[in-house]
């Protein structure tokens, strides 16, 4: 990411921006220059526990951004945002939201190949390919008392087969379906924040 040095976080219902040199202040509700190691823990806290809804930390970006990656264990995940013939994208419904589907790459593999692969198993479908990549998104979540920072990056594919579509039930997945755009715009808002922002850059 970082093309001008820019990282969003996506934390509990909370954003988190870092930007290089001054705050632009434009979507931030509050605004910390360089926050010291501790600052940092308090702010990411806050947004955890759902006292803060927008914050930008600005300064020096790189090692602003590597010192709020040293609070977490980061893993890597890639996924799709895959259109068919007709003009439909398809979208599974996991755990009470809707979302695209995506996991966590396997050691060894290549971002596309795991991309591709994850869509396939999620949705039980073949021959998947990617056209470009979208965005990467970053959120975080806690499991089993430590913090994750998961990448995913992600990708616009397209689909031309005609396979039935099957949920992963293993990953709790219930539904795989494709939606038209309105009927997708619909279903993202009983989404996530960062599937939101796949969306609005495809």
């Amino acid at each position: 990411m970082g093309m001008d040095q820019r990282y969003t976080v996506f934390i509990s219902e909370g954003e988190l921006s870092f930007v290089e040199g001054t705050s632009d202040q434009t979507n931030s509700e509050h605004v910390f220059h360089d926050p010291s190691i501790g600052e940092l823990e308090r702010l990411i806290k806050k947004l955890e526990n759902r006292e803060l809804k927008t914050v930008q930390v600005s300064g020096d970006s790189k090692a602003n951004w590597k010192r709020f990656k040293s609070f977490y264990k980061n893993i890597e995940a890639a996924g799709g945002l895959v259109q068919n013939g007709d003009g439909n994208f398809l979208f599974i419904y996991r755990l009470g939201n809707w979302d695209l589907p995506k996991g966590k790459l396997e050691k060894g593999e290549s971002v596309k190949e795991g991309a591709v692969r994850e869509v396939e198993e999620e949705c039980g479908i073949s021959g998947v390919q990617i056209t470009c990549h979208i965005i990467d998104t970053y959120h975080t979540y806690p499991l089993k008392g430590k913090r994750i920072l998961k990448r995913t990056y992600w990708y616009a594919m397209n689909y031309s087969g005609e396979e039935a579509l099957i949920p992963q039930g293993e990953e709790g997945i219930t539904e795989a379906v494709w939606l038209n755009s309105d009927k997708a715009s619909e279903a993202l808002k009983d989404s996530y924040a960062s599937i939101a922002r796949v969306w609005e850059n495809h």
